[in-house]
């Protein structure tokens, strides 16, 4: 009897909390955020061998996941989030569409650009109240030398990457390492990426060697890459570095060495992938899917986040004004929960999001960086990428 009485306290509790709030909202007025979602497309040269091919609608799809859960809240606090599209090859159009959409009143927009224009959208976002998301360029020198002032990256950078790759190395283990990279500056940036972190956490490369074949692997992998890894001294692990997978994917069960592959095939640090179902991860991949008839990837994510950031800013400041947005994002108030098992923020000094990276193989998930036992004096998150100590952005002052 006790205790159905508790349980009955219980509910009038909620009730009343929700009558409560239900009859706040009906006092607050009614709050529309557009945001513009912004697509650069850029064509990539033939690959040497067959690759799983991205879906065209990716990151899209995710931002209009992300809207569905914002305005799933919104509807409640009479909030309401719209989202536009655009898309095009050339930078000048891209950069048109920033500013005939800010012309319109729009002052929140999710990029998907090439480096190049990302820096050009964010000279031009200088002195104007507006806020860029960035959802898929993942180069370390915006987060560590050439630091943008009005972005935020939903993306996680290359060294984020590497450090979650090397923390589990160094915990398996695993510490002499056999590099090898693609002949692609994109590639270059990740073996540079990846020697940074074996540097920090203690990996010894044992040798470096850049993959030159240009021949179809799928008839000659068995031959061809077992003589390329060998080497003379005996290596725990070969990490690859190869962003367009042109010849990654064959790596895997082919070197010289039976040894395994890590970075760009075999075990790869990503912010997303389907194995996630931990944290309530289950159910948005099962939303995603009756949404986009696919599996949620990446790029989907990081937009899904950028939209995510938006909406709880606009849900706890219930204020339209993005300058108020942008600075709740950026402040230590802001913990935005995305099934990662961390509440996640925006790093101060460069506008990185910090965020747990799961360790995946291509059918299932092996672990989650930061390795335990890996401290900070701060959060163990700030272990992946660049610490405020390791850049030069302007802001850094400002932490300090």
């Amino acid at each position: 009897m006790e205790n159905i009485n508790k349980i009955s306290l219980i509910m009038c509790v909620l009730l009343l909390c929700f009558i409560s709030t239900i009859s706040s909202a009906k006092n607050v007025e009614p709050i529309e955020i557009n945001i513009a979602y912004l697509k650069q497309n850029i064509k990539r040269p033939p690959a040497l061998s067959n690759v799983i091919e991205q879906a065209e609608d990716s990151g899209y799809q995710g931002a209009l996941a992300g809207l569905a859960d914002s305005n799933s809240t919104g509807k409640f606090l009479k909030q309401s989030f719209h989202l536009t599209f655009e898309q095009s090859d050339l930078a000048d159009d891209i950069l048109a569409s920033l500013d005939n959409s800010y012309q319109l009143g729009t002052r929140l927009f999710v990029v998907d650009l090439a480096a190049e224009t990302l820096i050009k959208a964010d000279q031009w976002a200088q002195d104007k109240p507006v806020l860029l998301f960035n959802v898929n360029e993942s180069s370390d020198r915006f987060r560590s030398k050439q630091c943008l002032t009005s972005v935020l990256h939903t993306v996680p950078s290359n060294a984020m990457r590497s450090d979650a790759i090397a923390q589990w190395l160094l915990n398996k283990r695993l510490t002499q390492v056999l590099v090898v990279s693609g002949e692609r500056d994109e590639d270059s940036e990740l073996s540079q990426s990846f020697q940074r972190s074996a540097k920090r956490f203690g990996l010894k490369l044992i040798e470096e060697k850049q993959w030159t074949f240009n021949s179809d692997l799928r008839r000659s992998a068995q031959q061809e890459v077992p003589l390329f890894t060998q080497t003379l001294k005996e290596y725990d692990v070969v990490y690859v570095a190869d962003k367009s997978k042109d010849f990654a994917e064959y790596l895997p069960f082919n070197t010289y060495l039976p040894r395994p592959v890590v970075g760009s095939a075999g075990l790869e640090a990503l912010s997303w992938h389907s194995v996630i179902e931990q944290w309530g991860a289950a159910q948005l991949q099962k939303r995603f899917y009756q949404q986009a008839n696919r599996r949620m990837n990446e790029l989907d994510f990081s937009a899904y986040l950028a939209v995510r950031s938006i909406g709880l800013a606009v849900h706890e400041q219930k204020s339209a004004d993005s300058q108020q947005i942008a600075n709740f994002i950026k402040s230590d108030d802001f913990a935005l929960a995305a099934y990662k098992g961390r509440k996640l923020s925006y790093r101060a000094w460069n506008g990185q999001l910090r965020m747990p990276m799961a360790l995946v193989q291509p059918h299932g998930l092996v672990s989650l960086s930061p390795q335990n036992g890996v401290l900070h004096p701060k959060t163990e998150l700030d272990t992946l990428g660049f610490d405020v100590e390791e850049t030069n952005c302007v802001s850094k002052k400002e932490i300090l």
